[in-house]
């Protein structure tokens, strides 16, 4: 067949340049483990930037353990048994290289199959042409490779003219993702993906490959809920044997969160090239900023160390806060005084009921409230997980698309016959609706509002966060309260009052304001008459 189309003469003029007498590939050697032939392609391939630009790749200890554990445990019948991998570690640690090296190898290398299909994602359009641009660089330097693949820059595609395989760079916002067919896909930087639909789409379209593979190649994310930190946690259980999964393979890189981040011993645990093609000198220097600038050590942590670390203005630290979560059994609170703190949302947003037990070690009982309709919509806008939190009730959900402030009221009303609730603290935006409806079904609570200003905010936030260092508050652990926590903002005034501020906060925070305003209005409380100088006779009548 005859050669047409974009990159066909560089095809042309890279077959001319390859001779009858060539050597034999170096993956054909006999005898050679899949693994071993899979490490002999890489090896075989170009660096074409930085200090070792124009020598082969020449994989370190960590990337041939990698390699092994992927491609050398087989089925029964002889197939590769890994599906899917994961390799979490800190940036320039040649996660690019590798990821290109390997779209080459299941495309026209030793892990070919005829008509596949390869892909390479990234989080964006500018990111996703990188792994190309590496692979096109190999290319050029490879006449082997030139005379097969025909290079269409522009598509940001890849043809083998003889096994009639595939490549296709992707985009997270690419809007053709449905109908594909992967046989090989590597998603790079998944952390900065703004949701899962990319991921998701490629994962399930391997199902026609009798060898799939899909290799996740990143460092951490930031959000505990993101799908990247779903696969970190999911190879902490595959790898401490939690769960029994001979098809995922999961290597993570990172530094303890208690490990002191400025010693380079730390470095050398998110950071196994470090010395070798990872520069030791620019990364003292990285070190050096952030120790001098606090607000970059969160990126440092994050990017440096493969941390999982949280937003950069915290209200209160993810360590303060889980060290709070022993549980709170409503059960055995039945009949207790606790003060209340309701945030209603706006028709959509969430809505949340915190229940503050200030004489049972801090118990904090949490509820929460979403529209049902449109929730994976919402779930998809958040990043969080609203259909599993509803299926586990950890979240309640009301007919339609705005909440029922009917259901809430209800609610409200069987909880105050199962505790003794002293007080409801309630922002006066959005409350006029549910003191009608609390009128009309005869309900009478202990309304009290509570100002959103500095003035009536910052004694609230200030008790709040002293409970919370003084490991004064039982939360349990519940999940969508810690995601209101780690996205909340403080906004202060200049004269140190502090208030939360949802229109600058990350994400939804409801819950949070819901317990600052319990604790503050049980701290606004007149202290109870201390009798007891009467009863020793200390004072006399």
């Amino acid at each position: 067949m005859g050669l047409r189309g974009p990159g066909a003469a560089r095809m042309k003029r890279a077959r001319e340049r390859i001779k009858e007498d060539d050597a034999p590939l170096p993956w054909d050697e006999p005898g050679l483990t899949r693994a071993m032939r899979v490490i002999r392609f890489l090896e075989w391939l170009p660096i074409n930037a930085g200090p070792l630009a124009g020598q082969n790749m020449r994989l370190q200890p960590f990337q041939k353990r990698f390699i092994a554990a992927v491609y050398g445990p087989k089925t029964e019948d002889y197939r590769r048994q890994v599906r899917e991998a994961l390799l979490s570690i800190a940036r320039k640690n040649g996660k690019t290289g590798l990821a290109a090296g390997l779209c080459l190898c299941h495309l026209s290398g030793p892990e070919s199959e005829a008509r596949g299909q390869c892909y390479s994602a990234a989080s964006d359009r500018e990111q996703a042409s990188i792994i190309f641009g590496e692979m096109e660089a190999m290319i050029e330097d490879r006449p082997w490779l030139a005379a097969r693949l025909n290079v269409q820059r522009f598509h940001k595609r890849m043809e083998d003219a003889e096994n009639r395989s595939t490549y296709r760079s992707l985009s997270s916002d690419a809007r053709k993702a449905h109908g594909l067919s992967a046989s090989f896909f590597v998603y790079d930087e998944i952390a900065q993906a703004p949701n899962r639909n990319l991921y998701d789409n490629l994962s399930t379209s391997t199902g026609g490959r009798a060898e799939p593979l899909g290799l996740i190649i990143s460092t951490q994310s930031a959000d505990p809920h993101h799908v990247m930190s779903e696969l970190v946690d999911y190879a902490e259980q595959v790898n401490n044997g939690t769960i029994e999964d001979p098809t995922f393979v999961g290597h993570v890189y990172a530094a303890p969160m208690d490990a002191d981040p400025w010693n380079p011993e730390t470095w050398k645990l998110a950071n196994p090239a470090l010395g070798v093609f990872r520069s030791l000198e620019e990364m003292e220097t990285s070190a050096a900023q952030a120790q001098r600038i606090p607000a970059r050590e969160s990126a440092f942590r994050n990017l440096y160390l493969n941390q999982r670390v949280e937003a950069d203005e915290r209200f209160i630290a993810a360590a303060d806060w889980d060290s709070c979560d022993a549980p709170a059994d409503a059960d055995l609170l039945r009949g207790r005084p606790c003060f209340g703190g309701l945030d209603l949302g706006s028709t959509s947003d969430l809505t949340s009921l915190q229940l503050y037990f200030p004489e049972d070690g801090g118990a904090l009982l949490s509820f929460f409230w979403v529209p049902k309709d449109n929730l994976r919509a919402r779930a998809e806008k958040d990043r969080v997980p609203y259909v599993e939190w509803a299926k586990d009730g950890l979240i309640e959900t009301t007919p339609g698309r705005a909440t029922d402030k009917r259901a809430v009221a209800l609610k409200l009303a069987a909880l105050a016959q199962i505790f003794d609730i002293k007080g409801i603290a309630f922002d006066r935006w959005g409350m006029a609706e549910l003191e009608r409806i609390l009128a009309e079904e005869g309900i009478t609570l202990p309304l009290k509002p509570h100002g959103q200003g500095f003035k009536d905010m910052g004694p609230s936030v200030d008790a709040f966060e002293r409970l919370v260092l003084s490991a004064g508050l039982r939360h349990g652990g519940h999940p969508v309260l810690r995601w209101n926590v780690g996205n909340a903002v403080i906004e202060t005034d200049p004269a140190g009052n502090r208030k939360p501020r949802k229109d600058k906060s990350r994400e939804r925070i409801d819950g949070l304001v819901a317990a600052i305003m319990a604790v503050g209005l049980h701290a606004r409380e007149p202290a109870a008459p201390d009798y007891s100088a009467w009863r020793l006779g200390v004072i006399s009548a």
